[in-house]
């Protein structure tokens, strides 16, 4: 496969920049994977191909709002983006500037903190001269991380919005954006359908969005990403398997997620286990499913990882050609836009 085999035209104006008044306000393209018709539904439409003894699983990852800009001693700009704590007052994060930023350089955010960057790299540790009072400070001072293609400075409304109604585990530098789209209301008609609800996390990192420069898309490799899965979750997920039920994922975390834990079991010889885990799985046409029945995602940048895990689950060619027939029909793409329902 190569990279152009997941190209596609996007109108600049379909780029959803801010979120619709309401989560569920959203559209949402429903295709199916038996057969090639399409049916433009809303958001709130999703219960409805629900049944009894389902399982909808979300990813309750939180958003970190950890995009700071200072300054240097030169007086020029300086844009952080903190992707990890590792010890109190010390952080692995990314940095630009208009020139090059050397190691052990100052950055200066107000009077009262400042950090010092370490060696050069796409990543590179970033450190506080004092980490007293620091998370506090973060979050009043940070924005929101909403993507480059947004083309806008981080809002007061992007607080609320580029997060779930679920998040509760801080920890991720972009939103799980299929999950953006469920309001408490849709949760509870999810429930009232019969179907139950698992929770699981993955922090989305950096890496998930890194574009892929190898021409072919079987060289790329994917930065690892860890995730938690409980008890509880995996109770219901083996519930659900044994009663006959299907497992919706909302969102291609929750995908890489549930399929990582599989391979993982199979490969020790048991089955599915709670626990933290590590996975650079890259989902791409030709992989073979065994944990997802159903998926509910955003539309997706082209030449994308995330593209291409849709692709894998949909068919490449019936995929294009649903973004072919949802641009023509003005859909609203990318984090704060419009959704698909695969089944």
């Amino acid at each position: 496969m190569k990279l152009d085999d997941f190209d596609y035209h996007l109108p600049r104006n379909l780029i959803a920049r801010y979120p619709p008044p309401n989560r569920e306000d959203a559209r949402m393209l429903h295709l199916s994977r038996e057969g090639d018709a399409l049916a433009h539904l809303q958001v709130i439409d999703l219960p409805r191909y629900l049944s009894p003894g389902d399982l909808v699983v979300i990813n309750d990852t939180k958003v970190n709002p950890w995009r700071i800009h200072g300054r240097r001693k030169s007086g020029g700009r300086v844009e952080i983006l903190l992707l990890k704590q590792l010890s109190p007052g010390k952080f692995r994060a990314m940095a630009h500037a208009n020139r090059p930023l050397p190691e052990g350089e100052t950055i200066v955010f107000d009077d009262a903190h400042r950090a010092t960057l370490g060696a050069q790299g796409l990543e590179r540790e970033l450190e506080f001269a004092s980490p007293d009072g620091l998370a506090e400070w973060l979050e009043s001072f940070g924005e929101m991380p909403i993507p480059p293609y947004l083309e806008r400075c981080a809002e007061e409304i992007d607080k609320e919005r580029y997060q779930t109604v679920f998040a509760r585990n801080p920890g991720a530098v972009a939103a799980p954006t299929a999950g953006l789209h469920l309001s408490e209301t849709i949760l509870e008609d999810i429930s009232a359908a019969g179907a139950r609800i698992a929770r699981l996390t993955l922090h989305v990192g950096a890496g998930t969005f890194r574009p892929v420069q190898a021409e072919n898309v079987e060289e790329h490799k994917m930065d690892a990403e860890s995730y938690i899965l409980t008890e509880e979750a995996v109770a219901s997920i083996q519930d659900t398997r044994a009663g006959g039920g299907r497992i919706l994922a909302v969102g291609t975390t929750v995908v890489r997620a549930l399929e990582a834990a599989y391979i993982e079991a199979a490969a020790r010889g048991r089955t599915l286990q709670a626990g933290e885990f590590s996975t650079r799985l890259f989902i791409r046409p030709g992989f073979r499913f065994q944990a997802v029945d159903m998926m509910l995602t955003n539309f997706h940048l082209p030449r994308s990882t995330l593209l291409m895990l849709v692709s894998a689950f949909a068919g490449r060619e019936k995929t294009l050609s649903a973004y072919a027939q949802a641009i023509e029909a003005g859909y609203r793409f990318y984090s704060y836009g419009d959704a698909m329902l695969i089944d």
